[in-house]
């Protein structure tokens, strides 16, 4: 998860790899740790306990408490003079390796003590956008009710945008797409196409970018990709932005997506637009095509995931990667994730259309930015309606002389305007964060 998305004061229930763990901000060691969400005591989940005031995770069920590397501290019900059993093995929770790195959580999905310092090994890919201050990197989280095969192949595919996300008037943008896969290789895949470059890097990031120099002018090619000016030996400036996908496996039909879009240039606007605005509509684009995907991804169960290539039938070149993710998914990772048994491989029953495209559960209460402003707007709208049904109170109990007939119009179209505005937003934030429904047919 991205770090401003997740609140210091409190555990957070997450699902990796069919892994439940639990989140949660270490004071003492100022570091996030990853365990396991689970007690050791009668199975209770730590995720729904609290952080207690020497900075220790608390379960809630009996209030045994636990340190930063999942060692038990205190267990209430022990006698203080009685053995120690809160040293015992079976009385410490499992540990993640876990670091942060481009302001995201990462952790390595083994806790055995033999991975203790992976980490030192192994870092998570690195982006240097997202290290970059010139940079903007606003992020965002969203749970998606598809696999994360559906979801990254779906990331790689641009030809399906004007007809899905239908950004032409026309609704006909479609036209050939040329790309092509340079280089394939247990480390994914470089892919080149006609506004830019990507990259797949394994198992779980799909990084496109583009970048054209702002002055167009007379200049030469550089090899980095800017250009050097006639009249300068300095590179010209490089507008630069890329797409960042990072595509978690959740469990069987069900993935996370993290956002961002960094760009070097307009990075004001950022700093000025609410960050929810822009997610209202990222959203949008995620709900469009995801009942297509949804049975889509059903419809490849059924054939099975080995027959793909036979049962899909993808003979232009804007499908190469797409081909190339599937191809490389068949070669180094089984053709799917290693759900390590947890699952039958059988995916979760299609649930009703409201339930599946919704907005609230899947990003809301996941996102800082869009929870507070969700509660805000809720507050605004019950104040809209206070001030309608006050205006009309007095009117009502106004005595016949005391008001004038215009005070008495004006209050009351005050309080028309109030209601009215009062519905609007009532429908703008079930729209914008509980369901927007997304009929292709009539768009």
């Amino acid at each position: 998860m991205p770090v401003c998305d997740l609140d210091k004061r409190r555990p957070h229930a997450k699902k990796v790899m069919g892994l439940d763990v639990v989140v949660w901000w270490d004071r003492n060691e100022e570091a996030w740790k990853v365990f396991d969400d689970t007690c050791p005591h009668r199975l209770a989940p730590l995720s729904e306990g609290r952080i207690d005031q020497w900075g220790r995770l608390q379960c809630v069920y009996h209030g045994w408490c636990f340190g930063g590397s999942g060692d038990c501290k205190f267990i209430p019900q022990a006698p203080p003079d009685g053995p120690p059993v809160h040293t015992f093995k079976k009385a410490c929770v499992a540990a993640y390796p876990s670091t942060v790195q481009h302001d995201i959580v990462w952790f390595w999905p083994n806790s055995d003590p033999q991975y203790k310092d992976i980490i030192m090994k192994k870092k998570p890919p690195y982006i240097p956008e997202l290290d970059d201050p010139s940079y903007s990197k606003l992020m965002g989280n969203r749970e998606i009710a598809y696999g994360y095969e559906v979801l990254i192949e779906n990331l790689m595919d641009p030809a399906h945008v004007p007809y899905a996300h239908y950004v032409k008037a026309d609704r006909e943008g479609g036209r050939p797409v040329e790309m092509s896969i340079k280089k394939f290789d247990i480390d994914g895949f470089l892919a080149k196409q006609e506004w830019g470059s990507s990259k797949f890097m394994p198992p779980c990031i799909f990084y496109a970018y583009s970048e054209r120099p702002s002055d167009p002018g007379n200049g030469t090619a550089m090899s980095d990709g800017s250009k050097m000016t006639q009249e300068s030996s300095a590179p010209a400036a490089t507008r630069r932005m890329a797409l960042i996908f990072i595509c978690i496996p959740v469990s069987p039909g069900n993935s996370r997506l993290i956002w961002t879009f960094p760009r070097n240039f307009g990075v004001w606007i950022d700093q000025v637009v609410p960050r929810w605005i822009f997610h209202v509509g990222q959203n949008l684009i995620l709900d469009s095509d995801l009942y297509l995907l949804h049975v889509e991804e059903r419809k490849i169960m059924e054939v099975g995931i080995s027959n793909w290539q036979k049962a899909c039938f993808v003979p232009t070149k804007s499908d190469a990667l797409v081909v190339g993710f599937r191809k490389w998914l068949n070669k180094y990772a089984g053709g799917q994730v290693d759900w390590r048994g947890k699952f039958s491989g059988a995916l979760p029953a299609t649930p009703p259309r409201e339930q599946l495209m919704d907005r609230y559960w899947s990003h809301v209460v996941n996102c800082h930015s869009c929870n507070v402003a969700y509660k805000g707007l809720n507050a605004l709208e019950v104040a809209l309606q206070v001030l309608s049904v006050a205006s009309l109170g007095v009117v009502a109990v106004a005595k016949q002389n005391a008001l004038s007939a215009i005070a008495r119009t004006t209050l009351v179209v005050m309080a028309v305007a109030f209601f009215g505005a009062s519905k609007w937003l009532a429908h703008f934030i079930y729209k914008n964060f509980r369901y927007h429904d997304y009929d292709h047919a009539f768009r």
